[in-house]
């Protein structure tokens, strides 16, 4: 099974019609959104050959998108505890850094999926994998977005850029 993740898209259609486009030529099964979707219409093209998760980011003002999503996938809310060929995942946007820390540092979970600072981060602490896929560019992290596929399975992740 392969999971995809993506993060802060941020209403940028071309990078959320490329993320899709990825996803589908990877075979993904489910796919995880770390949060800031932003508008209702945004997480329609997620509908998709795919299971789809997605939380709240802190730029998801719409409320409206909590119902879009759960159309045709689950909205976790705030955060999430998800389950893939017995790997554990804890999915969080990432506003306090903090948080993200104590899910790491907690042990439970083999991935720790967040957003927020749109910077692409990989790391691993004490069994525990930290992933930030990055984000629409912004003067802080002007990188372009990723969509990652991870294989639960052997543990293999592939970022793949989208322009």
């Amino acid at each position: 099974m392969k999971v995809g993740v993506i993060a802060d898209t941020h209403d940028a259609s071309d990078v959320i019609e490329q993320a899709v486009t990825r996803f589908a030529a990877e075979d993904v099964e489910a796919v995880i959104h770390c949060g800031d979707i932003v508008a209702p219409f945004s997480a329609r093209p997620f509908d998709a050959d795919f299971e789809f998760y997605a939380v709240r980011g802190n730029n998801d003002g719409e409320w409206a998108l909590a119902d879009t999503v759960s159309e045709f996938g689950t909205y976790l809310g705030e955060m999430g505890e998800l389950t893939f060929d017995d790997t554990d995942f804890a999915v969080y946007h990432g506003t306090s850094e903090p948080i993200v820390d104590a899910l790491v540092e907690s042990g439970t979970y083999d991935y720790v999926l967040h957003g927020h600072t749109h910077e692409r981060a990989r790391e691993e602490r004490a069994g525990t994998v930290r992933l930030n896929p990055g984000g629409v560019p912004i003067p802080a992290a002007p990188n372009p977005p990723a969509a990652v596929v991870i294989d639960p399975g052997t543990g293999e992740i592939e970022s793949h850029e989208l322009r």
